[in-house]
């Protein structure tokens, strides 16, 4: 007999379903309501129709997942400790839903750190290059493969605020030099006091990345991959358009090497996108990160009970 919760898993898998059809859906409607003319608009009526279901259809889901998610969440991530990483385009509300949703799964907040505009601009990479070699505790190295800014970056800040098998005692005063260096050379922020390491890990970034914003959604990628890698588990969170073209979440999907590091869910911004961001992360966090959501690259909407 299936668990109440594998039940849920499985409701909300088919609700998520039901809802992409929903919007493809709704897409089609538009698109019949704008080539209309003359005598068809009389049928504009019973497309609007249609279109207030689909809507209501969307709504019922939303909130079929906002009531079950205390029960797919409780104990999902209890006794771990968490650090958020946002990208420049993350929003505040993507943020503090999956920061409620962690905490109603049982896990510490261990801090946030923000990555910022001027390192996604990467126009000063001899100086981050410079900073990143004079921040590496002594004793510790970076991965000898890792060349690019976003790679190197994710290495460094998840050695020293991811608490992975091998990370060893890193003085609190090592730690903070690190961090301080960074957020002095305009590349990180965060608040004083506020940020100490976890076990596992949470990048949220936005959508889709602009055709002309180069390999900012590369460098974001690689960080997330990189800085997961160093601990227990990560997750990569952007919204619907981030598995697109070069945007983040495409990039990791793109490369095992990031992929076996840290998994994905393309629709944070949406209900089921936030619980599964969760249940991505203890997926993690159990050795088996995985691509979710509705974009391309993704192997389930859900992960499986």
């Amino acid at each position: 007999m299936i668990s109440m919760r594998q039940h849920a898993i499985s409701l909300i898998a088919v609700f998520a379903a039901l809802l992409v059809g929903l919007f493809l859906g709704t897409g089609f409607i538009g698109d019949k309501v704008n080539s209309l003319t003359g005598t068809s608009r009389d049928k504009v009526g019973d497309l609007n129709d249609q279109l207030d279901e689909a809507n209501a259809a969307r709504n019922a889901a939303d909130g079929f997942a906002h009531a079950v998610a205390p029960r797919l969440l409780h104990g999902q991530l209890a006794g771990r400790s968490v650090v958020f990483v946002t990208a420049p385009n993350a929003t505040d509300d993507d943020v503090t839903a999956v920061k409620e949703s962690v905490s109603a799964a049982g896990a510490t907040f261990a801090g946030q750190l923000a990555l910022t505009d001027q390192l996604l601009r990467d126009r000063e990479g001899e100086k981050l290059r410079s900073i990143i070699d004079q921040s590496i505790p002594p004793g510790k190295n970076l991965r000898p493969e890792l060349t690019d800014s976003g790679g190197r970056l994710g290495d460094l800040l998840g050695l020293i605020l991811q608490l992975g098998v091998g990370r060893g005692n890193l003085p609190p005063t090592e730690v903070d030099t690190s961090l301080r260096s960074l957020r002095d050379g305009g590349f990180i922020s965060y608040t004083d006091g506020a940020l100490r390491p976890g076990q596992l890990a949470v990048i949220v970034t936005g959508g889709a990345f602009p055709a002309d914003s180069g390999a900012q959604g590369q460098l974001v990628g690689r960080f997330a991959g990189t800085f997961a890698a160093r601990g227990l588990g990560g997750v990569l969170a952007g919204r619907v358009g981030s598995a697109k073209g070069g945007s983040p979440v495409a990039v990791v999907r793109a490369d095992p090497s990031l992929s076996n590091s840290v998994a994905t869910v393309d629709n944070v911004n949406q209900p089921i996108g936030v619980i599964t961001a969760v249940l991505a992360l203890h997926a993690a966090n159990e050795g088996k990160p995985s691509a979710f959501g509705t974009g391309a690259g993704a192997t389930a909407i859900t992960p499986a009970p």
